[in-house]
């Protein structure tokens, strides 16, 4: 399906011809963290056995067509032409003879002119892009219901799952120390674009309107809407059937002196909810704009939205609306995703929106645990590594599997015949050598229901025991209760079942969260900005649904950063200046975080925690602004050496400052050898050299100091994986009385995108080598076939992405035609798989029309998508694609019968749409197109 794009900005860091025409974009919107091997995730020689997903998630015949204002059209003499851009377009399509039904209109002109529109007929959305005026017509998306990564229901105070130190979260970021200045956003607004709010709820003001906390709100779509259905808005946002956005409303507002001492971080602001979904299902992106621009309307200096899919462009038409906003001096704060586990280059959108905050996930600094209580021996509690407390109020005896703590494989062979029946005690066994299943098992089949496993170095943490009730303990509290039974003490546990939790320091506590999305964005954007508190966050949820609850997630630390923008306006100012500079003073105030909490890991690359975790405090008492507070080293083939940035003084007294420059982990995307991005990337000590124009410098009372960092690409790296340098220039106050500091963040890729493999050409996924046809009943094809069009008897094509494209489309081409593509054709002979180049002769008196590839001659387009991201590892729906191929054109004109074959084209990232080098080819066996007269697929 070709869709008509014109781009809102050049992006100045790609080569020009990377600029599309054409658009379309993916939604694939998942909170699976599971990282496992392919091989057991995907079905083997079927295609329908998992998440299988069409290419793009766009919503059938459905189009967001976006005009210029009438007065900036030209040709107005045209008698079409009426005072409203609107009925311009509409007279336009009348003349055309499109039939079509308007949804929505939009009519911002600062942000947005258009409209949202239903086609009779698809094939028309050609004829929308060829009126005048028409800057874009993008396809309306669907997006999926946010869900939390975690999610728990606080029972009361003594709930074991809250967090032991409630406003921890505050106190990393400094807005404790701004609560104690009653700096709490007052007089700000805030909008909520989410699930709506329930305002019943006591802690958010108990009610709506003005006077209340939340003073107002307007309902899109309705309880019952999916997604699929009708809308049927109304002005009650209220929400008590999902909650998730009461959750965020909590993190922004929440009113202090509550049962369970929680605040939003500017609880003194105005609240206005925005909801755009129904109790379950999902919505569209022309709800999601339409929101965005009630919002600005009504005035909010602050808008949120915990939304989104992963995608890695920043193309979408949310995005694109919502950068807009943030230009104009709005604060839009985006979660960047919970896709962590899935590598480099796969944030979300709209968060990927070039002018707006993209906000990362960092964990808590403690973890919920319980204690247990020994008898018989003087000892302390021993902290077990579990949420809840064991489900038992006996009073346990142990029994140690082996009185050797030295022992290698305890337990990984059945149990000795004397042992005792173990169902009246707590067994204690080593982790080590076998799996922790296979310890369990062997210590059940001797009767036992409760274990303790203790540590042997690999970390205290959260372990898998299936279905036994087990659990971690550290490595010197598992020796002393095995030794203490070596020499026959009678040593029994107990497991309180209220009042045991223990607020353990979490070993990733301040560090990143393993769910937050890695970037940058396929066209080497900083994303994401900075990160917030996400992880086990306590707020408020309807109060039909238990009133509090601990959620985890990007969609947790997105209301943080709107929250503290709020401080920001509220002691800086509601004015453009310092909304269009709220990125760069949150990224330059931020705090760097480490990987980890060792003396010798590197700093955590910028691609997942952006500037680093935001420092409130900092930002809102800043008296020097650097700008930008981003630098965008672009790939090694568009490779940006000299940047300039500035640091102003807006203080009181001449400061003096020092520039160092500070390195981040490389990360290395790629596996070695495959294409394969890494689940986790892995660190390179090599990093970016830097060096500036001045390394120290001072600034008077109000002026401003230009500066020039150099970098310089360093030797010896390997861009078969793709390594992602990062860091940042640290500007340091050198008077001995402060310890102000600032820093500007930078990210680049260490290799020519261009050269980084993009489309998936092995048979690891499926058994099958790919792209490949796909039969209804989701086997693959192999060798010639023929479809009748009829109902679903229609082939598919079956791909992956290795990385983004920016043009992905599927031509049809004569059956005789001479071709070699970049990826030959693979046929099994006698079970074994063997390359063979295609060689066909074309017809030199073929009358077809639809353009040429390698001087071959194409009849027509059957689909084109734009700005696609790339396929993950995850059977989750963001794994493979399964396009249906039809046998109408792209135009809208039925395809002849007669046999064929379909050419795949890919064009690589920084590509040249015009030079067929730059693209991915593939072509397929012949397909006889057999469709009974006036027969046409259901698939379109």
């Amino acid at each position: 399906m070709t869709m008509v794009y014109l781009t809102d900005r050049l992006h100045s860091l790609l080569s020009p011809q990377t600029i599309m025409k054409t658009s379309a974009w993916w939604i694939l919107f998942t909170v699976s963290l599971v990282a496992s091997t392919v091989a057991s995730i995907f079905p083997s020689h079927n295609w329908k056995g998992g998440f299988e997903r069409q290419l793009g998630n766009a919503v059938p015949n459905q189009f967001i067509v976006e005009v210029q204002d009438v007065d900036d059209i030209p040709s107005k003499r045209d008698e079409i032409y009426s005072r409203e851009a609107h009925e311009t377009l509409y007279a336009h399509l009348k003349k055309r003879k499109v039939g079509f039904t308007v949804k929505k209109e939009f009519n911002n002109k600062q942000y947005f002119v258009g409209a949202s529109i239903a086609l009779d007929n698809p094939a028309d959305r050609l004829q929308i892009a060829s009126i005048p005026g028409v800057k874009a017509v993008r396809p309306v998306i669907s997006l999926s219901i946010p869900k939390p990564v975690k999610t728990h229901v606080v029972t009361g105070i003594d709930d074991p799952e809250l967090p032991p130190d409630i406003e921890s979260t505050h106190i990393l970021t400094g807005v404790d120390k701004l609560h104690a200045q009653n700096i709490t956003g007052t007089g700000v607004k805030i909008g909520i674009i989410d699930t709506g709010v329930d305002y019943t709820h006591p802690v958010l003001g108990g009610g709506i309107g003005p006077g209340y906390k939340i003073i107002g709100g307007y309902d899109f779509v309705g309880d019952n809407y999916d997604g699929t259905n009708t809308p049927v808005p109304d002005d009650d946002p209220l929400d008590q059937c999902n909650g998730h956005g009461t959750h965020v409303a909590g993190i922004i507002g929440a009113n202090p002196g509550n049962e369970f001492n929680i605040s939003g971080v500017a609880y003194g602001a105005s609240l206005t909810s925005y909801r755009v979904f129904g109790c379950a299902g999902g919505t569209t992106d022309d709800i999601l704009i339409e929101a965005l621009l009630r919002g600005v309307s009504d005035g909010q200096e602050v808008l949120t939205l915990s939304i989104g899919g992963s995608d890695g462009w920043t193309e979408s038409s949310s995005a694109v609306v919502a950068s807009r906003i943030s230009a104009s001096g709005k604060v839009v704060t985006m979660a960047a995703g919970n896709d962590g586990g899935k590598g480099t280059f796969f944030t979300s959108s709209p968060a990927n929106a070039i002018d707006s905050i993209s906000v990362a996930s960092s964990d808590n600094t403690v973890v919920p645990l319980q204690n247990l209580t020994v008898h018989g021996v003087q000892h302390d509690p021993i902290t077990y590594y579990s949420t809840f407390p064991f489900p038992t109020n006996s009073t346990l005896p142990i029994y140690a599997t082996s009185n050797d703590t030295n022992v290698l494989d305890d337990a990984c062979d059945f149990l000795p015949d004397g042992t005792p029946d173990l169902s009246s005690f707590l067994v204690v066994v080593k982790r080590g050598n076998c799996t922790l299943t296979q310890k369990l098992t062997n210590i059940a089949a001797k009767g036992a229901q409760y274990s303790l496993i203790y540590d042997d170095g690999s970390g205290f943490t959260a372990v898998q025991v299936g279905n036994f009730t087990a659990t971690l303990i550290q490595q010197q509290d598992g020796i002393f209760l095995v030794n203490q039974f070596a020499r026959g003490i009678n040593v029994t546990i107990s497991f309180p079942q209220v009042g045991a939790s223990y607020q353990f320091p979490d070993p990733a506590g301040g560090l990143m969260s393993t769910y937050s999305s890695f970037g940058p964005t396929n066209d080497m954007f900083f994303k994401p900005a900075v990160a917030a508190p996400g992880g086990n966050i306590l707020s408020t949820l309807p109060v039909t649904m238990g009133s509090f609850g601990v959620e985890s997630g990007t969609s947790m630390a997105t209301p943080f950063i709107a929250g503290v923008s709020a401080l920001l306006f509220g002691v800086k100012g509601n004015n453009t200046v310092i909304g269009t500079g709220a990125r760069d003073l949150l990224e330059t105030t931020a705090q760097m975080l480490a990987s980890d909490h060792s003396d010798s890991g590197p700093l955590q690359s910028a691609a997942v925690q952006g500037a680093g975790l935001v420092n409130a405090f900092a930002a809102v008492h800043a008296d020097v602004i650097v700008s930008p507070g981003e630098i965008l080293l672009n790939d090694t083939a568009n490779f940006n050496s000299s940047h300039t940035f500035s640091v102003k003084n807006t203080g009181t007294s001449i400061k003096s400052f020092r520039l160092t420059h500070v390195p981040a982990g490389t990360l290395l995307s790629l596996q070695p050898g495959t294409a394969l991005f890494a689940d986790n990337p892995p660190f390179s000590n090599i990093s970016m050299d830097v060096t500036f124009s001045e390394s120290s410098f001072t600034v008077q009372v109000g002026q401003t100091q230009m500066l020039t960092a150099n970098f310089t690409i360093p030797p010896g790296i390997d861009q078969r994986v793709l390594p992602i340098f990062s860091g940042f220039i640290e500007i340091t106050n050198t008077d001995n009385t402060t310890a102000e500091s600032y820093h500007v963040s930078y990210i680049g890729a260490g290799a020519p995108l261009k050269n980084v493999q993009i489309v998936d050409n092995t048979d690891t996924f499926f058994g099958v080598n790919l792209p490949a046809l796909g039969a209804p009943d989701g086997t693959f094809i192999s060798g010639p076939s023929n479809f009748t069009f009829v109902g679903n008897d229609i082939p598919y094509l079956i791909s992956r992405l290795d990385f983004g494209s920016p043009e992905f489309r599927l031509d049809l081409v004569d059956s005789n035609v001479t071709l070699t593509p970049t990826i030959p054709t693979k046929r099994g002979v006698d079970g074994r798989r063997v390359f063979e180049r295609e060689t066909f002769t074309f017809p030199k008196d073929s009358k077809s029309k639809g353009g040429s590839f390698a001087q071959v001659q194409t009849l027509g387009s059957l689909f084109e998508y734009n700005f696609v991201p790339r396929n993950s590892d995850v059977n989750d729906g963001t794994g493979y694609s399964a396009t249906a191929i039809s046998n109408i054109f792209a135009n809208g004109t039925t395809v002849p019968n007669g046999t064929y074959r379909v050419l795949l084209r890919v064009l690589k990232v920084t590509g040249d749409p015009t030079n067929e080098d730059d693209f991915v080819s593939w072509l397929s066996d012949t397909i006889d197109f057999h469709a009974p007269t006036n027969a046409t697929s259901s698939v379109v």
